[in-house]
Formats: C-alpha cells, structure tokens, sequence
C-alpha cells in the first residue's frame, strides 16, 4: 500500500452532504443548514458541537456548495494581521470575480474580545462570511454584537452508530480490518469523537503493517495500547463544568452512587482535588446547611486532607465526604435567609438602623439616643431590623430532606 502524509481523517472528509454522516438535524433532509445551501443563502455561522462532530467538515461544505473561497484558521495561532490579510483579498476577490470568501476560524473562543471585535464590520458589509467552529457555549465566549450576526448551529456528539459507518469508512480506506470486539471499545470510548476513532485506527494500522499477524486484522489488546486511557475532560471548558455539576446535583438528590461516579471522572481526569473539596465545603453550607451542622465541619476536614495529603491518595478522603454529604438530611433554609436579606439590602439600600443597636462611644451620640433602651437578650420578638423592614422575616422553618 502506497501511504500519504495526509492523515486518514482529511483523507475520507466527506465531499458532498450525502456523504456526511452524523447531524441530521442540519443536513438530514428537513436541516436547516441543507435547506439554507438548497437556496443559495449563506450567513455567517458559528457552529457550537463537541470535539470531532463534523464542525470543519460543515465549514469546508458550505463553501463547496456555495462556490466561496476558503480560508481556514485557527485562533490559537491566528493574529489580527492574518484577519487584515485575508479581508483586504476578499474585497479584490469579491470585486474582480464575484466570488464570496468564507473565513473559517476554528476554536474562536480562543480570540480575544479585540480580535472577536476586528471582524465586526467586515461581516457586516458582507465582505467576509464568518465560520467560526467552537466547543464552548458562544453565548459565553463569542462577543454580543458578533454573536448577533451570525447562526448558532448546534452540533451533537456523535452516536455510536454514526462512529461505526465512520470507522468502516476508514478501515476500507487502510485495507484492513478490525476484531468486533475491538471496535466496539475503541466506539465506545471515543467520546462520540470521529477524528479520535479514525487516528487510533490509523496509528493501529501502520502497527501491524508488515507483521502478517492475524492478516493485519487489528485486536483488542492492540486497540487499546494505541488509545491508552485517556479522559476527555477539558478542565477549563463546558466539559468541566458540566461534570462538576452532575456531581453536585447527584449529593443534592442524596445519590452517592451517581455522586462517587462524577468524581471518579473527575478523579480520573486529573481535576484539581481542591476544586472539588471547595465546592463540597460550600455544598455542605448550602444544601444541608442547619439539617446537619457538622457537615460543615467534614467538608472543611476533606479540603485539609487533600490540601495535606494530595493524590492519589486524597481521593479516598474525597470519596468519603462525597458519601457523607450525600446521604446528609439537606436544608437550604439558612441559605435561602441569607439571599432573601441580601435582595432586600439591594432594594432599599442602607436603611436607618435602629438607635437602640447603634454604638455610642461618645456623649453626643448617647445625647442623640444611640443605644438607648439596648439590651443584650431582648425579647425574640423586639424589632431589630430598619423601620422599613418591621417584622421581615428570612429565617423561616424550612422542609429537611434525607
């Protein structure tokens, strides 16, 4: 077999919306993107999907079909001069030929709010259309004005169906074949990411090249030499937010199990063991708050022992809490109190404080009536609170949960 330095991936990219696999929503029969290119309308898109779901493909698409010209990106190595560059050839282009120039910027939350801000006017005045690829929700990463000039497409993961008509495509592509036991973990640990399947098949295939091993069918042990043990967990992404929240969702609903698995991943990944005892410290305040008092106190003892001890060994401190917090009573009264207060300290402002509770270190002030009347353990029911707010109250019996 004759091989090329081009990777199998860019190899087998499809070139026609039939061939595109995956993404009905968008080019299935009834897509919006394939009903947009059928009319002959383009707009500047962003397309919003996770790692390997088809995001270049569809840029590079919509220029085949809409006769553009193509320039393609990254802004993690892209600068404002290279932005500059490609407009002023799209006015010649656009003005000697006719033809319209997509620039395609891959991973555009990666650009600034200035650089995001340098394509504004070009999009605008229509002498650029505007691709931009990202795995991070636009709606906080991409700029207002930018984000309002052009369609959010979503993109889904992949579907394990989707992935086996890719792999076959690749493994057809290589001249060879795969175990089914095989593909299965390599699909199923792929995370719904076709450029992750095809890379493993290929960097598998040039393994056995030449060995005559089993006719350079790919097997299971080899599969996962070749992916390794990998998580895919962007630790400073929606993916690491997601995750973070499943976990404190699955303590919320007193399920350990769903709880010890989210910090499993996140243990596996190699989240930061602090970030995580945080926000079981605040969880413990938050939702179990006055149900259990003392959890406060094991949370507080799990963020020291990973502070002290760290991994590998802090996770098991880690699990430990996760259990107690799970199973916990939960109580959101003294937290609901507490914002309850703080929305009527934003409404009214700094109200008068009683005089009875002001300080009076000086005669004046005790002339004045600072602190008259003052007694350390007045009736609970004594007004303490601004005139304006006689007989709030924030503190009320709240239902407790197990």
């Amino acid at each position: 077999m004759i091989y090329t330095h081009v990777p199998l991936a860019d190899r087998i990219r499809p070139k026609t919306l039939p061939d595109f696999v995956g993404q009905e929503q968008l080019v299935g029969k009834e897509g919006i993107l394939r009903k947009l290119l059928e009319k002959g309308d383009i707009v500047s898109f962003l397309f919003w999907g996770p790692p390997g779901s088809g995001k270049t493909t569809l840029a590079r698409l919509v220029a085949h079909y809409t006769n553009s010209y193509f320039v393609e990106y990254s802004a993690v190595t892209a600068r404002l001069e290279d932005v500059r560059k490609v407009v002023a050839q799209a006015k010649e282009r656009l003005s000697a030929f006719g033809q319209r120039t997509i620039l395609f910027i891959d991973e555009i939350h990666r650009f600034n709010k200035a650089q995001q801000d340098a394509f504004l006017p070009h999009v605008e005045t229509g002498t650029i259309t505007l691709i931009g690829a990202t795995t991070e929700n636009p709606s906080f990463e991409v700029i207002a004005p930018l984000l309002s000039r052009c369609k959010v497409l979503i993109l889904d993961r992949l579907t394990e169906d989707d992935l086996k008509i890719i792999a076959r495509k690749g493994l057809r592509e290589l001249k060879t074949k795969i175990e089914p036991k095989a593909l299965k973990f390599l699909i199923q640990t792929s995370n719904g990411d076709a450029r992750i399947v095809l890379n493993a098949l290929e960097v598998a295939e040039k393994i056995t090249k030449g060995k005559n091993s089993k006719k350079n069918i790919l097997d299971s042990a080899l599969i996962k030499q070749v992916f390794g043990s990998s998580l895919f967990y962007d630790r400073v992404g929606e993916e690491h937010y997601n995750t973070i929240s499943a976990f404190i969702k699955s303590m919320r609903a007193s399920n350990p199990d769903a709880a010890l698995y989210y910090l499993a991943r996140m243990v596996e990944a190699g989240e930061d063991p602090l970030f995580i005892a945080r926000r079981m410290v605040i969880f413990a305040s938050e939702d179990i708050g006055m149900a259990q008092p003392t959890a406060l106190v094991v949370a507080n003892e799990v963020f020291r022992a990973c502070e002290t001890i760290g991994y590998p060994e802090c996770q098991i401190n880690l699990a430990h809490g996760t259990v107690y917090l799970a199973k916990a009573p939960k109580n959101r009264s003294a937290y609901n109190a507490y914002f309850a207060a703080k929305d009527d300290v934003k409404r009214h402002g700094n109200l008068p404080i009683p005089l009875h509770l002001r300080n009076a270190p000086t005669k004046l002030m005790k002339e004045l009536g600072y602190g008259e009347d003052y007694e350390a353990y007045p009736d609970k029911d004594k007004n303490l609170l601004p005139e304006k707010l006689k007989g709030k109250r924030y503190s009320t019996p709240s239902k407790t949960t197990t």
